[in-house]
């Protein structure tokens, strides 16, 4: 593969190659945007239980495909978030996250809040899948990783045209907002250290960072893992 060109033969070797380069032990996982549910491809089913964002993203990663809309999103920040409703007036106040004990005042908690990414409540359903399970373009790829493996891929996303990655967080909606929401409406990667929620609820490890990518710019990062040294 040339190191200039974002071409890639499949969402099967996109994946492989990022395992293989990168050592995941577990699968990138495609995020995609359904305006319509009668758009969501064939074969894939809704998810048949009410959970988290996070942990859909977490089964996802174990190899997991489904689809989800507002109804299964059990974290009502999570959804809002990700496009799927508006947010509850006390999540969008920041008068929830001042009642965990987040912050020192609802101030700190509201502007934390404003600046916080979300997409538009425009959308119908969320599909979740292992990378190489997808024959569809993914709008955000989310990969869970050690912070090693995170800086290998922020190698390869400044190889060709230099620069800095980003790493925004605030340690609330972190695999939701963060990862996927900030990717997808800013058009460039983040770097995140998770948040109390997904570390909770999903499982993500003490040792374990996540990186969001826009899905159209994944064939430069994998073409760059390939010709770094």
């Amino acid at each position: 593969m040339a190191e200039s060109t974002c071409e890639v033969e499949g969402y099967d070797m996109i994946s492989k190659e990022l395992k293989e380069r990168l050592g995941l032990d577990k699968s990138p996982v495609a995020i995609k945007f359904v305006l319509r549910e009668e758009d969501i491809p064939e074969g894939i089913e809704k998810i048949d239980e009410n959970i988290r964002h996070c942990e859909m993203v977490q089964r996802a990663a174990q190899g997991a495909m489904f689809y989800a809309t507002n109804d299964e999103q059990m974290c009502k920040g999570g959804a809002s978030a990700i496009g799927l409703m508006e947010a509850p007036e006390k999540i969008k106040s920041g008068e929830f996250y001042q009642s965990l004990g987040r912050f020192s005042s609802l101030g700190a908690a509201k502007r934390t809040l404003d600046e916080i990414p979300k997409i538009d409540p425009m959308m119908k359903a969320v599909i979740y899948a292992p990378l190489e399970d997808i024959k569809y373009s993914p709008d955000v790829i989310v990969i869970i990783c050690t912070p090693v493996q995170a800086m290998k891929l922020a190698q390869a996303m400044v190889y060709t045209r230099g620069g800095k990655v980003e790493a925004s967080f605030s340690g609330i909606q972190s695999i939701c907002a963060d990862a996927v929401a900030g990717p997808f409406t800013k058009n460039t990667a983040n770097i995140t250290m998770g948040c109390s929620g997904s570390r909770g609820y999903a499982d993500i490890k003490e040792d374990e960072v996540i990186v969001g990518m826009n899905g159209e710019n994944i064939g430069c990062v994998v073409n760059a893992l390939v010709s770094m040294k």
